[in-house]
């Protein structure tokens, strides 16, 4: 109750700081990348609940021959490299948080498929609500494997504190004007997770 509380009220006020931000941004994509603004997906949250995740749209829906969508990399423009640079597409999932389905500091909710690939360890991440930063982001975000993602993910699980979140904030406004991690060392993002060797 203690943590929902701080997220609301951190959020709401943060909303209302960043407001002129957050349609500034809009406007950007309407006219940079077109429509739809916002890029929404099912992601699990809390135990596995499937929630409807939002983001700015940072890519092309550009599409082959055989309307597949084109690999991210041919996909992502110099417009969205600097939204998530700066993480200005993670924006709207303040409005996650306000709803309850996120907090502000958690796991990063991953694609639905990922759930039937997580060993019982690496499950535990779902303990918890998901959060717009982690653990994780702050020790790495997408340049470590998703091994240690994982293992930072269920310490956080096991170690959180108000204390801890409010670092854990500190250390995201830190790594956002460094931009460190955006990208793992041979992708734009990260490669897909395809399950881990270790069952336990």
């Amino acid at each position: 109750m203690i943590k929902r509380a701080f997220d609301f009220v951190v959020c709401l006020f943060a909303v209302c700081i960043l407001f002129p931000i957050i349609i500034f941004v809009a406007v950007l994509i309407r006219v940079k990348l077109g429509s739809p603004i916002l890029f929404t997906q099912d992601r699990p949250g809390l135990n596995g609940k499937i929630f409807r995740m939002m983001k700015f749209r940072s890519m092309l829906d550009a599409t082959g021959k055989d309307g597949i969508l084109l690999p991210d990399d041919q996909r992502l423009t110099s417009f969205g490299k600097v939204l998530r640079s700066t993480s200005l597409d993670e924006l709207p999932g303040l409005f996650n948080v306000l709803r309850g389905d996120m907090s502000l500091v958690g796991p990063r909710p991953l694609l639905v498929r990922y759930l039937p690939l997580y060993n019982n360890k690496q499950a535990r991440r779902h303990e918890v609500k998901p959060g717009i930063t982690g653990w994780a982001q702050v020790n790495g975000r997408n340049a470590i494997s998703w091994e240690e993602k994982f293992e930072l993910d269920v310490w956080y699980v096991d170690n959180q504190t108000i204390w801890l979140d409010l670092k854990i904030l500190f250390l995201t406004i830190k790594k956002v004007f460094i931009k460190e991690g955006i990208s793992a060392s041979d992708h734009v993002t990260m490669p897909e997770f395809l399950g881990t060797k270790n069952e336990k």
